[in-house]
This record gives C-alpha cells, structure tokens and sequence, in this order.
C-alpha cells in the first residue's frame, strides 16, 4: 500500500512540475505548482519526515506562494477576462482541490494500515520518541555543516547579485540624489515675481 502511493504521488508530482512550466495562465500555474508542493509533502510523510512536510507546507505554500500570486497581481494581466472566466476555469480548481484530498486521505490510510514500514531495505525503525527536528538539526550541524554553511553563502551571494541587478545604470533610469535635495536652496527653487497691480476701468 505504501509503495503503490508513493508511485502515484511521484506521478502526480511529475505531472504538477510539468504543469508549472506549461500552463499559460500565471493562477493555474501557481496552482499546480501548489500541487507539487503537496504531494512531496506527501512523499516526506510516507518516508516518516513529518516535519520536513509540515516545513514544505508551511513554507513553500504559505509563503512563497503568497509571494508568487503577489508578482502575478502586479503584472499587467487583465484581471475582469479572469473573472468573466472564473466558471469556466473552475473545474481546474476542484481538480486540484479533489488530488489533494486523496492524497492526505491516502497517507492516513496508509499510516494506519502499516504505521511502522521500513522504505528501505535494513533500515532501522524510529523510536518512539524519535524527533525529526533533532535528527534533522543534529545531521545539519555535523555531518553536512559545511555543505549547510556553502548553501547559506551562495543564498547571499544570490541576494546581493539581485540588488546588484537592480540597482545598476539604466538608460532613462531617474535615481533619486538625496544630498541633492537636502542642499537645495529657496532661490534655486522659488522665483518672486512682482507685478504691478491693475486698475479697475
């Protein structure tokens, strides 16, 4: 039973991914990409890594999603075509909705069926107690420390290479001078003109 899910969430997985980059509407891609999220999440908790599936869900999906539909909010999209559409396009939704379902169905079914199953072959059970957050912070900052370490650098060195990008000389790009602004002076911007009253006829 574990086995035969895990092959269907990989499809489902595989078929979201594609979806992603293939849709044309930015709200369906953003919905399948959702669906991706999902069902790894679903895979991490057949794998007993309910925690890194809560952090994926938590994450990717409550986050970054919120995220995505901002930039897909401020792109010039015509939103009243998507709502005119909103019916016709409505099926899509539920799909996605109905996967996921089935999916979080699916994993509880299969906890309670076999809650103790090895994935791989001479794998030892977890205790009872087990934590996947100690095991996970323990593997982290020990064994793969440095690799953890090179992650966090090259994240920085992407962060500043986008404000580097953002921030060079454009053609026509009007950049704001502050000490400019702050030494102007009142004659330099204010021009007192006097002009002679006229006299009524």
């Amino acid at each position: 039973m574990v086995q035969i899910l895990f092959y269907v969430f990989g499809f489902v997985l595989l078929l979201a991914a594609v979806g992603v980059i293939t849709v044309k509407n930015p709200v369906h891609s953003a919905l399948c990409l959702v669906l991706a999220f999902f069902s790894a999440a679903a895979i991490w908790l057949l794998l007993e890594a309910e925690f890194l599936a809560i952090v994926l869900v938590l994450v990717y999906v409550g986050a970054v999603m919120v995220l995505f539909l901002f930039v897909v909010m401020m792109l010039d999209i015509d939103i009243e075509a998507l709502r005119r559409g909103f019916v016709r396009n409505a099926w899509f939704g539920g799909v996605v909705a109905a996967l996921l379902v089935v999916e979080i169905v699916g994993v509880v079914v299969a906890k309670g069926l076999s809650p103790a199953v090895d994935m791989k072959a001479g794998m030892k059970a977890a205790a009872a107690d087990a934590s996947n957050a100690t095991d996970l912070g323990v593997a982290i900052y020990t064994k793969y420390l440095y690799p953890f370490e090179l992650a966090a650098v090259l994240l920085l060195v992407a962060i500043i290479a986008a404000i580097v990008l953002t921030m060079r000389r454009r053609k026509g790009l009007k950049v704001q001078d502050i000490a400019a602004q702050v030494a102007v002076r009142r004659e330099d911007r204010v021009r007192i003109v006097k002009v002679a009253a006229e006299k009524p006829e």
